[in-house]
């Protein structure tokens, strides 16, 4: 039985001496990866990809043909292959369930180096101050977009506006501080005191007031959406505080039992 011919597509990108289309490359991969024949036809030149658009009547590069029939660019191949197109304005989790992955993840590993061993407390500890100090990084990353963000639920905010570029810097100092078992008497307080006002704005933003925010956890510019993940952040930080209190607490109690 005679093998099929692959399908034919030709695949005109952008590939200049300065600028190489990610999206251009991303079509070729695609469509090899569909099992199509490419000719991947080259726009070297600023010119040569203008008059390419005036002569198709389009407005953007990479452009494919599959047949002789103009299937348009990338998200538009994609949409022919039967693939998902992510939509750029849809809210999603992704953002924060990446960064409590890894942070659990590298908590688990910190957690074998140091003891050589799993140890589930120290795990949890770790896995709480490891991801205030990524989330701080992350809302550090641009400020301004952040503040922006935060300054629509935050209450504290709402009423001294230096809070909201405060925020990041002490989620990050608490978590740093937890992280090595420094300056409990701060981080703790710290830590309980940013978290709890963070839990009561977002429960009062997401459950009484039903407001249809985006959630600054991980930066201002995210599509996250304020609600469960968000005030499940805010309690981790507040249990950890807790948790460290305690843990101080009773140290002294244990020191007395043994004199």
């Amino acid at each position: 039985m005679a093998t099929p011919h692959p399908r034919r597509a030709d695949l005109y990108r952008m590939v200049m001496p300065t600028h190489t289309c990610p999206w251009g490359l991303k079509a070729r991969h695609l469509l090899r990866s569909s099992g199509y024949d490419v000719s991947d036809h080259w726009l070297t030149t600023r010119e040569e990809t203008d008059a390419f658009k005036v002569e198709h009547g389009v407005e953007t590069t990479p452009q494919v043909f599959i047949d002789g029939r103009r299937i348009g660019g990338h998200d538009d191949l994609r949409r022919f292959l039967g693939k998902p197109v992510r939509d750029p304005k849809a809210k999603s989790h992704a953002p924060v369930v990446a960064v409590f992955a890894s942070t659990a993840l590298l908590a688990a590993a910190a957690t074998w180096a140091a003891t050589g061993g799993f140890a589930p407390l120290r795990a949890i500890e770790w896995f709480i101050s490891f991801s205030m100090v990524v989330l701080a990084i992350l809302k550090l990353q641009n400020l301004e977009s952040f503040s922006g963000a935060f300054l629509g639920y935050d209450l504290l905010a709402k009423r001294w506006v230096p809070y909201a570029y405060l925020y990041p810097f002490a989620e990050l100092l608490a978590g740093v501080l937890m992280t090595a078992g420094l300056l409990t008497w701060l981080s703790a307080p710290l830590a309980l005191v940013i978290g709890g006002i963070g839990a009561v704005s977002v429960f009062k933003a997401v459950y009484l007031e039903r407001r249809d925010l985006k959630c600054a956890c991980v930066g201002g510019d995210s599509n996250v959406p304020l609600g469960f993940i968000s005030l499940t952040e805010n309690l981790m930080m507040v249990a950890m505080a807790i948790w460290m209190l305690a843990g101080q607490a009773s140290a002294p109690a244990h020191a007395m039992a043994g004199m």
